[in-house]
């Protein structure tokens, strides 16, 4: 047998089941209930660097929140 025929059916069988209870084995694991505080936590990443809430004019409520408000826009850090 060829070297290269053998790879071929070597990689279209066991190769292919391989990489398939690789992506069980990965699946089951995120779905651990052990993984819950790693999947909400991931869950909020895009809410982490969000401004302070402001009345209606668009000002922040109070000094704090002026203050944070710049330091989030990054006014005081450049």
């Amino acid at each position: 047998m060829e070297t290269y025929t053998f790879m071929r059916e070597f990689a279209d069988s066991w190769v292919l089941l391989a990489m398939f209870a690789f992506f069980l084995g990965a699946a089951v694991w995120a779905f651990l209930p052990s993984q819950r505080s790693a999947r909400e936590d991931a869950s909020l990443i895009p809410f982490r660097n969000e401004a302070t809430p402001t009345n209606s004019s668009g000002t922040p409520e109070n000094n704090d929140d002026a203050k944070n408000s710049r330091e989030l826009k990054g006014l005081d850090n450049v």
